[in-house]
């Protein structure tokens, strides 16, 4: 059952979360630099979609480390706590800073000013991206060396 569960918990983290760290990475340029709204408008579907489909990859990973018995391992409990934060990045930052790229400038403020906020905003989302995405590389990273580990790898 640990191989079945590996195996779903690696496909699980290679469709859904790969798709969410390039489309969240591509949208600050895009949501700035784009002609039209849609190819902003599709990575943010892009990423709040395979968010629903990235909460099965902790799911599969608890029930992988449970079957191979290794749930109270150091680099285990890491790697959990650093998907947690990085599933509160998502939904906490990246995904309302993409809604808020999105939604067109309200009245009130001139268009030199809007225009100033709304790249603050999108460095702020580019630079946040970047700590989600570093967040996934040290969990990979845990996941492939696992400090302490016995089997040698």
């Amino acid at each position: 059952m640990a191989k079945l569960f590996l195996s779903l918990h690696v496909l699980a983290a290679i469709l859904a979360i790969g798709p969410i760290t390039v489309a969240a990475s591509m949208f600050p340029r895009l949501a700035r630099t784009a002609p039209t709204p849609e190819t902003p408008a599709l990575l943010h579907k892009i990423c709040r979609s395979y968010a629903y489909v990235g909460a099965a990859v902790p799911v599969l990973g608890i029930a992988t480390g449970a079957a191979l018995g290794v749930l109270s391992d150091a680099w285990l409990v890491i790697s959990i706590v650093l998907t947690g934060v990085a599933a509160g990045v998502l939904v906490a930052v990246i995904l309302p800073g993409q809604s808020e790229l999105l939604e067109p400038l309200e009245g009130g403020e001139g268009a030199v000013a809007g225009e100033a906020k709304r790249r603050a905003a999108g460095a702020r989302l580019a630079m946040t991206t970047g700590v989600f995405n570093l967040l996934w590389a040290a969990v990979v990273v845990l996941m492939i060396v696992r400090p302490g580990s016995t089997t040698g790898a």
